[in-house]
């Protein structure tokens, strides 16, 4: 069914396949998979009269069962008691990498690039506006890079290149010829700079003249966009610049519950108020008025009944989508526990025991958004700070040495209980005092479940109060 869906979206020739298949997902990723059908599910004849086959009418029910998975899975990697720390030896580094993480609302830019990903890859612009460090999403939809050949983790060059309308254009501030033809917008980035090129109308070809009021020298030494491709495995576009896609695996069963569910709906509503049949000859007053306070009359050979269904078809439908969310969750590593089996609290373990098919996909995603996506940002952050003047809205942020290995910590899957928080307690202060592992261990295995920012700092903190006591 999937396939019978794309079949109906237009393909530009002008694009490249991978450009296609990424905005079919992006579809099903933000539930506009079926707009392209013409017809409503109730819509049971055209205005000719003829049959509307399923396949090309909307659902009127529809689970968004990709998008869940995603959610859940990313609510894992990036929320707000998920979110990694940036550890390094310098402290002052670390402090400074943390206190701009915060200023630019990092967890979030992350949290949106790996909800966008998802279809396969993403990108994540940054800039320097100000002394200050600002991030952008970008879908790699309209987005070729190029590769270092001897460095193949390192970008030469990515270049965006998409078709505009003129009214689209007049209302970000160019001045165009003819408001209703489309037009090609393009830029570039490089290590030095960042070129926009005057747009340039479809039918003349691409644009070539560059536009030098809005082309930015930014000096980096670096492009400064990440490309993150999505999971590891078989790339869902076939280009070795994508991933694979979170949901592709799901999207068949999905559209199949879609339609599943339209069609029990359907029934219900059909056994509310079914079908009078009347049989031959009527009786003297032959005009039908539906309801429960109207008598129909027949002769003595007439007859009248109502075609009523049973309602064990309504039961098998349901019980036949349990079974299809099921399957498509163990397909894609979704969370496939009941919360209707919870007796009571639950210890962190036990629910990662439980929602291990989960866990095992947030861990994936852990490698690309996290010790690749992440760090490699962390690492430009530091970059940036030896060319730039960088600053928050805190104050100003000293220039970071760039030879610091950086690091991510990341935290449990999920909070700890009071009962294993006390396990841990007793099992840090006895490995303390047996000398095998320091305070500063320590602190830092416990930072997350006390949000602690700043372990140097709570030591300080802590020695300070002691020598007090």
């Amino acid at each position: 069914m999937f396939d019978t869906i794309c079949d109906l979206i237009a393909r530009d020739p002008d694009y490249s396949p991978r450009s296609w298949i990424l905005d079919t997902l992006i579809r099903v990723l933000n539930g506009q998979l079926y707009d392209i059908l013409p017809y409503d599910f109730h819509d049971e004849r055209s205005a000719a009269g003829e049959y509307i086959p399923l396949r090309k009418r909307r659902p009127s029910v529809r689970y968004p069962l990709c998008r869940v998975v995603v959610e859940d899975s990313v609510s894992l990697l990036f929320s707000e008691g998920h979110f990694p720390t940036i550890d390094c030896l310098d402290r002052a580094t670390q402090g400074s990498l943390a206190s701009i993480a915060k200023d630019s609302r990092l967890n979030m830019i992350m949290t949106e690039a790996a909800i966008r990903g998802s279809v396969g890859s993403v990108a994540i612009l940054m800039r320097v506006l100000s002394g200050r460090i600002f991030f952008q999403v970008l879908e790699t939809t309209y987005l070729t890079p190029v590769w270092n050949p001897k460095e193949p983790d390192t970008l030469l060059t990515v270049m965006e290149r998409y078709k505009v309308s003129g009214v689209q254009l007049s209302n970000n501030g160019y001045d165009v010829p003819d408001l209703n033809s489309d037009y090609w917008f393009q830029r570039t980035w490089d290590g030095d700079i960042e070129t926009w090129f005057v747009p340039s109308p479809v039918n003349n070809g691409l644009p070539v003249e560059i536009d030098l009021n809005r082309t930015v020298s930014h000096g980096l030494g670096f492009v400064p966009v990440v490309w993150i491709r999505n999971l590891p495995g078989y790339s869902s576009t076939g280009d070795p610049n994508d991933g694979m896609c979170t949901f592709r695996a799901a999207i068949d069963t999905q559209i199949e519950i879609d339609y599943q569910l339209s069609q029990a709906g359907r029934g219900l509503k059909y056994s509310s108020d079914p079908t009078l049949l009347l049989k031959e000859p009527l009786g003297a007053d032959s005009d039908i008025i539906k309801g429960a306070g109207n008598a129909l009359v027949v002769s003595e050979k007439g007859d009248a009944r109502l075609l009523e269904i049973g309602g064990t078809a309504a039961a098998a439908v349901i019980e036949y989508v349990r079974t299809l969310r099921e399957l498509a969750l163990e397909g894609i590593h979704g969370n496939r526990a009941s919360p209707e089996r919870f007796s009571g609290a639950q210890s962190g373990r036990a629910l990662e025991l439980m929602n291990q098919g989960l866990l095992w996909l947030a861990d994936n995603l852990r490698i690309t958004y996290g010790e690749v996506a992440l760090l490699t940002l962390a690492k430009m952050i530091v970059r940036a700070s030896l060319r730039y003047s960088l600053r928050t809205s805190a104050g100003n942020i000293l220039s970071m040495d760039p030879t610091t290995a950086l690091s991510l910590k990341w935290p449990r899957w999920y909070p700890t209980t009071a009962a294993d928080r006390q396990l841990d307690a007793a099992t840090l202060a006895t490995l303390i005092n047996a000398g095998l592992i320091s305070r500063e261990s320590a602190m830092k295995a416990i930072a997350d479940t006390y949000d602690i920012d700043n372990v140097a700092n709570e030591l300080a903190e802590c020695a300070t109060d002691q020598a007090e006591g």
